[in-house]
């Protein structure tokens, strides 16, 4: 798809979100990420992602938890398979914005869940350091310190 498509597809039963970027086969999966709160995207908008993602005994989830995998962002965001995949971004919708934020640190490590044969050993997975506690699963909590850390991105 065109750089900037939405690709969505189902993992264990769940939507999941991903960006096409430049060339064929080339697109960021989004594994997560962390509620930001501005004048655009304001309190109310965080109120919202508590009351569509509940924890599994309807309690409200811990905020840092509450996009920490590819399918608790989409319930959060309320992204559904069928109204998204292959849609471009509506800046009354849904949009990526550049807020400015840059890491300080990146962990780099492999991805989680792949099956032997599959690229497994490859490093592909980038986990912001400040926000490590966020992701679906942190690499600094890890028993085998199997990562290493970009500085000053």
């Amino acid at each position: 798809m065109p750089a900037g498509t939405i690709y969505m597809y189902y993992a264990r039963g769940k939507d999941s979100f991903n960006i096409s970027c430049q060339g064929e086969g080339n697109a960021v999966l989004v594994k997560g990420g962390v509620p930001y709160i501005d004048n655009i995207s304001p309190q109310s908008s965080l109120n919202i992602m508590h009351a569509l993602n509940p924890t599994t005994d309807g309690s409200q989830r811990n905020t840092n938890k509450l996009c920490s995998g590819q399918t608790l962002i989409c319930k959060s965001l309320g992204l559904k398979l069928p109204e998204w995949d292959g849609k471009n971004f509506f800046y009354d919708k849904l949009w990526v914005e550049d807020i400015g934020y840059r890491p300080e640190k990146i962990i780099q490590t492999k991805r989680i869940g792949i099956p032997a044969g599959r690229d497994e050993h490859l490093e592909y997975r980038f986990v912001d350091h400040a926000h490590a506690d966020s992701a679906t699963s942190n690499p600094l909590t890890k028993k085998l310190k199997d990562y290493r850390i970009i500085n000053n991105v």
